[in-house]
């Protein structure tokens, strides 16, 4: 019985770190696709930015350097700055996507810069 009880606190105290030590900016997974829509004369693309790992990851930055959009893309899903997008306002980015579109003579080639990986 004690045995099960320490191997149970074992797994509680060492998942979180296993979890943390095994997430990375490889986890966010960028697909984008052509929607058929013009907006503006410009095609417009649909991105969906996805964590694939169990742990959250915050403060999701994205190179965008030189990106620019016709259509209006809500601030709080992607926030452009010089210094890269600001993802989610900063919260946590789970498994489900985020999603936004734009438009834009060519697709963009969005690229994870930094995170802050949290485990619970």
């Amino acid at each position: 019985m004690a045995c099960s009880i320490i191997t149970i606190l074992g797994v509680i105290f060492f998942l979180p770190i296993i979890c943390h030590g095994s997430c990375s900016l490889k986890n966010i997974s960028i697909t984008q696709t052509e929607t058929g829509v013009k907006v503006q004369g410009k095609p417009q693309f649909a991105v969906k930015i996805t964590n694939n790992c169990a742990c959250v990851q915050l403060n999701l930055i994205l190179n965008c350097k030189g990106f620019k959009s016709v259509e209006k893309i809500d601030p709080s899903i992607l926030r452009i700055s010089p210094s890269g997008c600001l993802v989610n306002g900063g919260q946590a980015v789970y498994t489900d996507p985020i999603q936004f579109n734009y438009a834009s003579d060519k697709q963009f080639a969005f690229t994870p810069v930094s995170s802050q990986i949290a485990c619970s």
